[in-house]
């Protein structure tokens, strides 16, 4: 497994994108099921390009920084053009 660092998470889309009855949804959820609901292997995992932009997780991110978590080192799965 290779333990070089991660890109921090790079928004794809600005915060006016976000939807915001999804963004509601999940601030009904506690901060541990948003994170474990992120991890690789899960459906709604954390996908993020090679460079840190976020493809799925947008929403999910929001809330945890609005809670004053660390994004960064969540763990995420790499998706490539070949992937």
């Amino acid at each position: 497994m290779d333990s070089s660092p991660q890109p921090h998470p790079r928004f794809l889309h600005t915060q006016g994108v976000i939807n915001p009855l999804k963004l509601e949804a999940f601030r009904r959820l506690s901060t541990d099921s948003i994170k474990l609901a992120l991890q690789p292997g899960k459906s709604g995992s954390l996908k993020v390009r090679p460079d840190g932009t976020v493809l799925d997780g947008h929403h999910r991110l929001t809330v945890l920084l609005e809670r004053g978590e660390d994004i960064h080192g969540l763990p995420r799965e790499i998706i490539t053009k070949e992937s």
